[in-house]
C-alpha cells in the first residue's frame, strides 16, 4: 500500500505512511460520528420497551446515558485530535518535503530540461501545483478513502443487521458510480485541456512582460492585448462547457442516489405492513439512509477533483523521472587541461550540433573559440562545465571524465562570464560577492575596481549598497557586464570562460578590463569566445568552429598563413572598420 500511494501520488515514504494513518483515523472519526446515534437508539429502544412493559425498575438512569454522552465526547475529541493532526498537519509537512524535493530535482536537472520551459510554466509547477496539491491532500484525498471504506462497513453491517431492507438503502448506489465513472475519460481530458491552456495563458502573459519594450516599439499593445483576450475568451468558454457538463454527470449521479430514501420509505413500510420488520427496524434504516449517501456523494466530489490532481500529479511525476546529472562530489584533478575526445552533441534528436570535436585547452593558456554565428562556440564553452551531458565522446578535466563528477563540485573550479549577465534585485556589494560568499567587502570592492566598476559604484545613491533592481535594471548593459567580470575575478577560480565578455564594453573599458584579465588568467585554463578579432589575436590557441566541426586550430599567425575561415574574418572585420 505504501508503495502504490508513492507511485501514485508522487509521495515520499514518510509522505505515503502518514496518509494511510490519516485514512485511518478519518474512518475512525466518521465511524465516531454514529456514537451518538446509536446512544440515541439505545435510549429509545430502552424507553420504549419500558413503556410497553409498564415497569419502572428495568433499564439505566438517566445518569447513565449523560455519563456515557459525556465520555463518547471526549473519545469523540480525542479522536478528532488525532484525525487533524494526521489530515492536516502531517500532510502540510509533506508538503515541504515536496516543495524540497522538487528544489532538489530542479538543482540536479540538466540545462537541456531549462531550455525547454520557460519561467511561467516551472513557477506554476512550483508554486501553484504544489499549493494544488497540499489543498486536496488536506481537505479531499483522506476523505475519499475513508468514505468508500466507511460505506463498504456499514454496508456490511447492515446487511447482517437487515438484508431485504439494505438492498432498498445499496441499490442505486452502483448505479450512481456507474455513471460517474462513465464520465472519468471527459474528466480528465477537460482537466488536461484545461490545464494546458491555462498555462498558455500565463506563458503568453510571462512573454509580455519579458517583451514589453519590444511590444511598445513596435505598437503591438493592441496586437497583444487582443492576443490574450482570444485566449482567456477561449478558457473561459471551454471551462463553461466543462463545467456544466461535468456538473451534469455528477448531479444525474445525485439524482439516482437520491431515489434510495423513498426505496426504503415504501419498500420498508411495505415489509413493516406485513410484519417483516418492526418499527424500530424502520426507523434506524430511514436514519441511516439519510446520512449514508452524503459520505457517497462527498466522495464522487472528491474524485472529480483527485481526477483535476491527476494533471498536476503526472507533472510533478514527469519532473522526478527527469535524468538527473549526479557524480562524485570529491574531485582533484591532477591539473586544468580541457580536453574533448570526438565529442557529438544534440540539444533535440535528430539535431546535431557539434560533430566530432576534438581539442585540448591547456592550463596557463588562452584558448580562443571563434566563428560564424550559430557554428557551436557557446555550446563548447558550456560543455566543458557540463551544462550539458554530451551524446558520444568524452570530455576530461586533468584527465578526469566530467561526466563522472557531480556538477556542482564540477562548476567550483570555473568563473564563467557570459554574454547574458544575470543579476538579482540586491545591492551591488551582493551581487559582486555571489562570486565568493564568504568574500569580506575590502576583497569586493578589490574585485570591483579590477572590473573597472569603481568609478561607476560611486556615483550611484548608495554606492555599493544601492539596489541595482531586477536583474540590474538601474544599470547600463556595460556596467551590469562588467558586475559580471567582477564576479569572476572574485571568485578566482582556476578556469574561466568568457563567453563575448566585453561585448558591450566601449573600446576604452575594454582595454581597461583586458588588462585586469591578464593578471586574473595567468596560470589559468581560460577559454574565450569573441567575435572582435582584436580580442583573440594574442591567444596561445584558437580553434574555428564552423556548423558544429572544428575546421582550423593554431595560433593567430598559423592561421593568417592558411588563409582559411580565420584569415576571412580577419580581413572582413578590418576592412569593415
Amino acid at each position: 500500500m505504501i508503495k502504490y500511494f508513492q507511485k501514485k501520488y508522487a509521495m515520499s515514504e514518510k509522505g505515503a505512511k502518514d496518509l494511510i494513518y490519516s485514512i485511518i483515523w478519518t474512518i475512525v472519526m466518521d465511524i465516531s460520528f454514529m456514537i451518538p446515534v446509536i446512544l440515541g437508539f439505545k435510549f429509545l429502544d430502552e424507553y420504549m420497551s419500558l413503556l410497553l412493559n409498564s415497569s419502572r425498575n428495568q433499564g439505566s438512569s438517566i445518569f447513565y446515558y449523560v455519563i456515557m454522552s459525556v465520555a463518547f465526547f471526549l473519545v469523540m475529541l480525542v479522536i478528532a485530535y488525532f484525525q487533524y493532526n494526521s489530515t492536516y498537519t502531517k500532510i502540510y509537512e509533506e508538503s515541504a518535503r515536496r516543495r524540497i524535493s522538487l528544489a532538489e530535482t530542479l538543482r540536479k536537472l540538466p540545462l537541456a530540461f531549462f531550455g525547454k520551459k520557460d519561467v511561467a510554466d516551472l513557477s506554476s509547477t512550483i508554486m501553484e501545483d504544489a499549493t494544488q496539491i497540499e489543498m486536496l491532500f488536506s481537505h479531499a484525498v483522506p476523505q475519499i478513502y475513508a468514505a468508500v471504506l466507511n460505506v463498504l462497513i456499514i454496508g456490511v453491517m447492515l446487511f447482517f443487521y437487515n438484508w431485504k431492507l439494505s438492498l432498498a438503502v445499496f441499490w442505486v448506489v452502483p448505479v450512481a458510480v456507474l455513471v460517474f465513472f462513465l464520465s472519468r475519460k471527459f474528466q480528465n481530458r477537460m482537466h488536461t485541456n484545461l490545464y494546458n491552456i491555462k498555462r498558455e495563458i500565463s506563458d503568453n502573459i510571462q512573454e509580455g512582460l519579458d517583451l514589453a519594450h519590444e511590444i511598445k516599439s513596435y505598437n503591438k499593445e493592441e496586437v497583444f492585448s487582443n492576443t490574450l483576450n482570444s485566449k482567456l475568451d477561449d478558457y473561459e468558454k471551454f471551462m463553461i462547457k466543462g463545467e456544466l457538463l461535468l456538473g451534469a454527470f455528477i448531479n444525474l449521479s445525485y439524482v439516482f442516489l437520491k431515489l434510495g430514501l423513498p426505496s426504503v420509505i415504501l419498500y420498508g413500510a411495505y415489509l413493516l405492513a406485513t410484519g417483516s420488520v418492526n418499527i424500530f427496524t424502520y426507523l434506524v434504516f430511514l436514519v441511516v439512509t439519510a446520512r449514508i449517501y452524503n459520505p457517497i456523494m462527498d466522495a464522487m466530489n472528491n474524485l472529480a477533483l483527485l481526477l483535476f490532481l491527476n494533471v498536476r500529479i503526472n507533472r510533478m511525476k514527469e519532473m522526478d523521472e527527469m535524468p538527473r546529472q549526479e557524480g562524485k562530489s570529491e574531485f582533484y584533478p591532477k591539473n586544468y587541461d580541457i580536453e574533448f575526445k570526438n565529442v557529438d552533441f544534440s540539444y533535440q534528436d535528430g539535431v546535431q550540433i557539434l560533430k566530432d570535436v576534438s581539442f585540448m585547452a591547456k592550463q596557463g593558456d588562452v584558448t580562443a573559440l571563434v566563428g560564424p554565428s550559430g557554428g557551436g562556440k557557446s555550446t563548447v564553452a558550456k560543455l566543458s562545465a557540463r551544462f550539458w551531458d554530451i551524446d558520444k565522446g568524452v570530455i576530461t578535466l586533468g584527465e578526469e571524465d566530467i561526466s563522472l563528477v557531480d556538477p556542482e563540485t564540477l562548476l567550483n573550479n570555473f568563473s564563467i562570464v557570459f554574454q547574458d549577465v544575470t543579476l538579482f534585485n540586491s545591492s551591488v556589494m551582493e551581487n559582486i560577492r555571489l562570486g565568493k560568499k564568504d568574500a569580506t567587502d575590502e576583497e569586493v570592492r578589490k574585485a570591483a575596481q579590477l572590473a573597472q566598476c569603481g568609478e561607476f559604484i560611486n556615483k550611484l545613491p548608495q554606492g555599493y549598497d544601492t539596489l541595482i533592481g531586477e536583474n540590474g535594471e538601474k544599470l547600463s548593459g556595460g556596467e551590469r557586464q562588467r558586475i559580471s567580470i567582477a564576479r569572476a575575478i572574485l571568485k578566482d577560480a582556476p578556469i574561466i570562460l568568457l563567453d563575448e565578455a566585453t561585448a558591450s564594453l566601449d573600446a576604452e573599458n575594454e582595454s581597461k578590463i583586458q588588462s585586469a584579465l591578464s593578471v586574473l588568467i595567468k596560470n589559468k585554463t581560460v577559454l574565450v569566445i569573441a567575435h572582435r578579432m582584436r580580442t583573440v589575436l594574442g591567444a596561445d590557441k584558437i580553434v574555428v568552429i564552423k556548423e558544429g566541426t572544428i575546421v582550423e586550430t593554431g595560433t593567430s599567425l598559423e592561421l593568417k598563413e592558411k588563409q582559411g575561415i580565420f584569415s576571412s574574418m580577419l580581413k572582413t572585420q578590418y576592412q569593415n572598420n
